[in-house]
């Protein structure tokens, strides 16, 4: 079952995949509590956009989408904080604008390219030594921040109106939150594709929910879930000679089933 670590960019996906994949169920918790959950969704059609018409114009993919996407999380929290456009319409204002834009890129450049296909669909055959390094900065960033800036998250994530009056800067930490989001969304949409990263980010924490209440019960659930259900994605992808983002995701939804079976359980056993 481990021959797959023979290969170089098995390992490459591997360490890439857990590193991503932990990182996203971290900021997910947060996201998925502020009811803000779709933005990965959104960013990852953003960074499609941003891909193409760097492939149109034969530019670096990862320096044209990681400033694009960023500057895009920013004017999503913008919007949000806008009194006449919120949540989840400032998400779909952004990504169908983006995936418009990409679309027509891909059609002015003759049709679906192989590398074009490889992000929008994943490809572990695209994970280089850079992506390597990037994500483990990304990893090291988010778990100190959570490490170190604990309390305030927590407090920023449940109430934004107490926080504030406390003399909490809530749009650094909203800021910071959705600019990690949009890094951790450049790098594992090259693996997972830009049609799936965001199931990284919304099914371990909507996953834990079921079972976990308190926040961090949730966040090391959460956590924990994310890298075994990557890992089983992986090995599974391999054996089975299947896409390696369609079987992650496949691996995610078993264990919400299985969370939410148990969650029933528990509540009808309380019940009694």
């Amino acid at each position: 079952m481990f021959d797959f670590l023979t290969e170089t960019f098995m390992v490459r996906a591997l360490i890439v995949g857990i590193l991503v994949s932990l990182t996203s169920a971290l900021l997910g918790v947060s996201l998925v509590l502020k009811r803000y959950s779709m933005i990965g969704d959104g960013l990852s059609h953003v960074g499609f956009g941003a891909l193409s018409v760097a492939a149109v114009f034969g530019a670096a993919p990862l320096a044209v989408a990681l400033p694009v996407v960023t500057a895009a999380a920013f004017l999503l929290l913008r919007l949000n904080e806008s009194s006449k456009v919120k949540g989840d319409s400032a998400i779909a204002i952004i990504s169908t604008g983006s995936l418009a834009i990409g679309v027509i890129s891909v059609s002015l450049a003759g049709g679906m390219t192989v590398d074009i296909s490889n992000y929008l669909f994943g490809s572990i055959l695209t994970m280089s030594h850079g992506d390597v390094v990037l994500s483990i900065v990304l990893a090291s960033v988010v778990i100190l921040l959570f490490v170190l800036l604990y309390n305030k998250i927590f407090a920023v994530t449940f109430d934004e109106a107490f926080s504030k009056a406390t003399g909490i800067r809530v749009s650094i930490y909203n800021t910071l939150i959705a600019v990690l989001t949009a890094v951790t969304v450049v790098i594992g949409m090259r693996m997972m594709g830009t049609l799936l990263i965001s199931s990284l980010i919304i099914f371990p924490a909507l996953t834990s929910i079921r079972v976990f209440k308190s926040f961090k019960a949730v966040i090391i659930c959460s956590s924990v879930l994310s890298v075994v259900c990557f890992f089983v994605g992986l090995v599974s992808s391999y054996m089975l000679e299947t896409p390696t983002g369609a079987t992650v995701v496949c691996i995610n939804i078993i264990a919400f089933i299985i969370f939410y079976t148990v969650s029933y359980i528990k509540s009808n056993i309380h019940r009694i």
